[in-house]
């Protein structure tokens, strides 16, 4: 038993990789944390409101326009025409395509009023507008 016990002068031949794979964990999981936290939309301030339900489905597109008037589908800037277009090809491949309307609450009325026409041309008729709820 005494044999098995070096003395405290004795160098340690074997290296010890726990601290290192420790480290390599933590380091993958902050990795994985930052990446997915980059991956956002478009910023907006919503209109309050007392209550709001959930309108998020598999297939639901987003429309935000920005308080300078801006406009996008899905995070990605686009025109009006163009988002005419874009909306058919998604209402072609699903008829009952839900769409969530987030805009600005600085946002001119008559761009959220263009949008919601060009819903109506395609009969888009599952439209949800996004508000922030009260605290």
């Amino acid at each position: 038993m005494a044999g098995d016990v070096k003395a405290d002068n004795q160098p340690y031949d074997d290296i010890n990789i726990t601290p290192m794979l420790d480290l390599a964990y933590v380091l993958l999981v902050t990795f994985i944390i930052m990446t997915t936290a980059s991956v956002q939309g478009v910023k907006v301030q919503p209109p309050l409101t007392q209550a709001t339900n959930n309108l998020a489905k598999p297939q639901t597109r987003g429309i935000t326009i920005t308080a300078d008037g801006q406009v996008y589908l899905d995070a990605y800037p686009v025109s009006l025409d163009q988002l005419q277009s874009s909306l058919a090809q998604y209402k072609a491949a699903n008829p009952a395509l839900p769409v969530v309307l987030k805009a600005d609450a600085a946002t001119q009325y008559d761009k959220v009023m263009a949008v919601l026409e060009i819903a109506k041309k395609l009969d888009i008729t599952e439209i949800g507008l996004a508000t922030k709820r009260l605290q």
